[in-house]
C-alpha cells in the first residue's frame, strides 16, 4: 500500500512511524518536515498528504502535527478525505470500520512508540463496514464534500 505521510516536525515519533509503515512493507512518501525542502507547516504538508489520497496517487495517508488536531483539519478539508485523529486503538478501529476513514491523523504530543503500534495495528486490521447506515453515513459525507445538500 502506498501511503503519504506529513509531519510539521521533525519528532522521533514521527520518524519511527516512517519506520514502522516502511517495516510493514508499505511504501511511505513524506511530506513536510519528513522532506527536506517541503514546507512544515501543518496546513501545508497535510494538505499535500491528503491530495495524494483524494487523486489516488495514495491509498491512506497518515499526518501529524503536536496535537494531531490541525492536520486532521486541514485533511479533512480536501474532497474525498475522511481524516480521523485516533489517540488509542479501539478509536483508530472505528474510524476505518464505521467512517472508511482514509487518514490517520496522529498527535505528536500523546502518541509513544509503543501506542502507536496500537493504533497502526487496529488501524490496518480493520475493513470498512458493509452496514448499510455506515454506509449511508460516508455517502452523506461524499455528498457534503460536492457541496450538495445532505439529504
Amino acid at each position: 500500500m502506498r501511503i503519504s505521510v506529513s509531519s510539521d516536525m521533525d519528532e522521533p515519533v514521527a520518524r519511527f512511524l516512517l519506520a514502522e509503515l516502511r517495516g510493514r512493507g508499505h511504501e511511505v512518501v513524506a511530506h513536510g518536515a519528513l522532506s527536506p525542502g517541503d514546507d512544515p507547516q501543518w496546513a501545508a504538508c497535510s494538505e499535500a498528504a491528503a491530495r495524494e489520497v483524494a487523486s489516488g496517487t495514495s491509498d491512506q495517508a497518515v499526518v501529524c502535527c503536536w496535537t494531531g488536531t490541525g492536520a486532521s483539519i486541514a485533511a479533512n478539508k480536501v474532497p474525498g478525505v475522511r481524516a480521523a485523529l485516533c489517540t488509542d486503538a479501539y478509536t483508530a478501529d472505528g474510524a476505518r470500520r464505521w467512517n472508511d476513514a482514509n487518514a490517520l491523523a496522529l498527535s505528536l504530543r500523546l502518541t509513544s512508540e509503543p501506542l502507536l503500534r496500537e493504533i497502526l495495528d487496529a488501524w490496518f486490521a480493520a475493513d470498512a463496514s458493509e452496514d448499510a447506515d455506515d454506509r449511508a453515513n460516508v455517502d452523506r459525507v461524499g455528498r457534503l464534500d460536492e457541496g450538495r445538500t445532505a439529504s
